[in-house]
């Protein structure tokens, strides 16, 4: 469509403002209560650490305190979503889960290390005593087979 003035110029559509003058449709003032953006933190956050748990449970500690803060933000996470103030009530069931295998995991491998020390322990003990004492290669080599001895008879 061209104008009278100008035929070789076409004419454009102007589109409403709204009273902040930004374009688009008018926006509705004073109905209902301000809609505010969910509250997402806690079931985040017990996904990641619930991640990092299970990737570091072998190092014990950190699968053990990661699981543990997991857990507790996925409950938290799940209680907010139940409330509705939340919208990933998924990603914090996944960190609960994550977190307690994580734990579980670094849990077992505490116990198993711990049976472990506590089974061959005081072989460990006259190892190094003997190591200390033994003043040759050959006496070296009869304290290693001493301690392999005493470990496989047990």
């Amino acid at each position: 469509m061209s104008t009278p003035d100008n035929p070789q110029q076409p004419q454009y559509q102007q589109y409403p403002t709204n009273p902040s003058g930004a374009y688009g449709a008018p926006q509705a003032a004073g109905y209902g209560q301000p809609v505010s953006a969910p509250r997402n933190g806690f079931g985040i956050t017990a996904l990641v650490l619930g991640i990092i748990a299970l990737v570091l449970c072998w190092t014990v500690w950190a699968g053990i305190i990661l699981g543990v803060l997991a857990l507790i933000f996925g409950i938290l996470g799940i209680k907010r979503a139940n409330r509705g103030e939340a919208t990933n009530k998924g990603a914090s069931i996944a960190g609960l889960v994550t977190g307690v295998i994580g734990l579980v995991i670094g849990a077992v491998i505490l116990i198993a290390i711990g049976s472990i020390f506590a089974s061959v322990g005081s072989q460990i003990s006259d190892l190094q005593d003997c190591l200390k004492s033994a003043t040759t290669t050959q006496a070296q080599e009869q304290c290693q087979q001493q301690f392999s001895d005493s470990v496989q008879n047990r």
